[in-house]
């Protein structure tokens, strides 16, 4: 087996348990559908099947265009696989802004999350990361493109309507935070 070139082991990680996989010499798109993360777009390229954390925030609920928000997440081929309509505690804001205490804005944003209900939802496609961070826009509405949710609906850098993860680490971490594994059903 250890000198068999035309063998591969191939690491398959079902709910985090590390297996491997033995194969003679699969094509690549076998060896894709073996790893549920990823998928072939049609030029036979590799893609990330990605999780982020999605988060409509007060100023969104408070207008009543959360259905309009999800549209565009849908829209650009983002599966909401998970969500709930919750109204965060001081200590709930605090936990999930906690990396930016210190900072002159951080009791602002906690106060201005704990301010109405806010809608989280865990996102899931194709390099939903970047794909969502793009529909979103900007973090300040002013700098935003036409055609993205916070130029379309943010009102001021606080009040952009959207928070979503900027990496796949921040996206592990958030959704843990705000979410149970039972809870997330796609």
């Amino acid at each position: 087996m250890r000198g068999d070139p035309d063998r591969l082991r191939l690491p398959y990680f079902p709910d985090h348990a590390a297996l491997f996989v033995e194969a003679r010499a699969l094509p690549l798109s076998c060896a894709v559908a073996i790893s549920p993360r990823n998928s072939v777009d049609d030029q036979g390229t590799i893609v990330a099947i990605e999780r982020t954390l999605s988060i409509i925030k007060p100023d969104a609920t408070e207008r009543n265009i959360v259905g309009l928000i999800i549209v565009r997440l849908e829209s650009a081929g983002l599966q909401v696989i998970a969500q709930k309509r919750v109204r965060w505690k001081k200590k709930d804001a605090k936990k999930f802004y906690d990396v930016h205490k210190g900072q002159p804005f951080y009791k602002d944003l906690v106060n201005f999350m704990t301010s109405g209900p806010i809608v989280l939802q865990v996102l899931e496609g194709e390099n939903a990361i970047l794909r969502n961070r793009e529909v979103m826009g900007a973090t300040n509405p002013v700098d935003a493109l036409p055609g993205t949710i916070r130029k379309d609906f943010g009102v001021n850098l606080q009040r952009n309507s959207v928070h979503g993860s900027d990496s796949e680490k921040t996206a592990k971490r958030e959704i843990a935070l705000c979410f149970k594994k039972s809870e997330i059903v796609g």
